[in-house]
């Protein structure tokens, strides 16, 4: 739902740009296009910034990068891929005590949020299995360097938005 910024002087001429997620996966459908582009993970425009609320810095980018990798990785490999509508983590701007080998560790923590939808407008927090969570939860802070927490996001649509912005 963006745009171009003003000072470009330039107009959007985009058929799509006012669809919904949905919506547009309907029009990728009709124009033939390849599933794999059609239900790919919906991305915000923005990108990365609205997955690391606050302050965004290079070690907070790479560590929802590599968090984002993990998940996406176990979702595919445990079935979840294609039945939930969109999943990612958030690394926000806060850090909390932890214990790594021993010692104490000021890091950040890693939300993970995974809802399912048909419109966009509503939608539901997806049941993840206790076990594929800890699974998850054990290889983000152990291979996330700056990380020592993760969070599971259970707040539906309304009265939460899907993203982070």
């Amino acid at each position: 739902m963006g745009g171009l910024p003003p000072e470009l002087n330039f107009e959007l001429v985009e058929p799509v740009k006012l669809l919904y997620k949905d919506e547009v996966r309907v029009v990728g459908k009709e124009l033939g296009l390849p599933d794999n582009m059609v239900y790919r993970q919906p991305f915000p425009g923005p990108g990365l910034g609205v997955r690391c609320p606050g302050a965004i810095t290079r070690d907070r980018l790479e560590a929802v990068r590599e968090s984002d990798a993990i998940l996406r990785e176990e979702f595919a490999k445990n079935g979840l891929e294609g039945k939930v509508w969109q999943y990612f983590t958030v690394v926000p701007d806060f850090k909390s005590t932890g214990i790594r080998d021993g010692k104490r560790t000021f890091d950040w923590s890693v939300i993970i949020r995974a809802v399912n939808t048909k419109d966009a407008i509503t939608a539901t927090v997806e049941n993840v299995p206790y076990e594929l969570m800890q699974h998850i939860t054990d290889r983000i802070v152990h291979e996330v360097k700056g990380v020592n927490r993760v969070l599971y996001d259970f707040t539906p649509k309304p009265t939460a938005t899907i993203e982070y912005e």
